[in-house]
């Protein structure tokens, strides 16, 4: 494209093809090569942020995969911001009144913002400290029941299963006993109504976790520290299973190594 040819694309147009990749508005103002710069830079970053997410994202470094998105949308802007203001001054004088335009265009870019902001922490850090990955036991749990499998990236060992599954059938003979909610016996989820379980931390690298029965009593209350209240109150009852946690270092592809650490079951027995 030369740039006699560019002079027919406004900077509203420009705008919006920088919009669709990266240096496809520079493309539009005739500067090709500075164009497939910032495209080679898209690809670039895509995979980078690919290889960040796969690696860090269910881990304790899990904002880097996610600073990491938010700066791709930065650049993204700022290519597009780039490239219009270009095209302002290529075309000076003969372009006016298209600023509402232009912030038109540039909102569109909050919708990939959303879709990452809401995206990325639906399914990050679910191994980034041991209360996610013990919440990624209580929901795989009730599975055993009906004889499926927990989540298998919680556990590095073979024997978690066989412990759950007798503490589940513990929770089950509860339920039969009447021990538990009066709607137990609905599914598998509702026997976890009665079940607490607490987090015990030994170090930075390790914890245990108790997994126990509670009933709850009324007790009695303050309310703004005048008024008289009750409030339910969980009593421990029974512990069902104790898990040991350990955080084990978590790679990049590659084996590079930037600190992070995934929280794995490494061990646990019903009682």
């Amino acid at each position: 494209m030369t740039s006699g040819q560019a002079g027919s694309a406004g900077p509203s147009a420009v705008l919006r093809r920088a919009l669709l990749a990266w240096g496809l508005g520079d493309v539009a103002l005739g500067r090709r090569w500075a164009g497939i710069a910032w495209l080679v830079a898209e690809i670039l970053a895509v995979a980078a942020l690919v290889y960040l997410f796969t690696g860090l994202a269910d881990t304790s470094g899990y904002l880097i995969p996610f600073l990491a998105g938010v700066l791709f949308l930065t650049a993204w802007a700022v290519q597009a911001a780039l490239a219009y203001q270009a095209a302002l001054r290529e075309g000076a004088g003969r372009y006016l009144g298209g600023s509402r335009a232009a912030a038109a265009s540039m909102a569109w870019l909050t919708v990939p913002l959303l879709l990452w902001g809401t995206g990325f922490w639906l399914v990050s850090g679910t191994a980034s400290s041991p209360a996610a990955a013990l919440d990624r036991f209580e929901t795989s749990w009730p599975a055993l029941a009906s004889g499926g499998s927990l989540d298998p990236g919680i556990e590095t060992y073979g024997g978690f299963s066989a412990s759950a599954r007798t503490a589940l059938g513990t929770l089950q003979r509860l339920c039969a006993q009447g021990s538990l909610s009066s709607d137990c016996s609905t599914s598998a989820r509702n026997l976890l109504r009665d079940v607490r379980i607490a987090v015990v931390p030994a170090d930075a690298d390790e914890a245990t976790a108790s997994v126990t029965v509670v009933s709850f009593e009324r007790r009695p209350s303050r309310f703004l520290g005048i008024f008289s209240a009750t409030e339910l109150v969980p009593v421990p009852r029974q512990t069902l299973l104790t898990i040991h946690l350990r955080a084990l270092p978590a790679p990049l592809p590659g084996g590079l190594e930037l600190g992070a650490r995934r929280w794995r079951i490494v061990g646990a027995a019903a009682a």
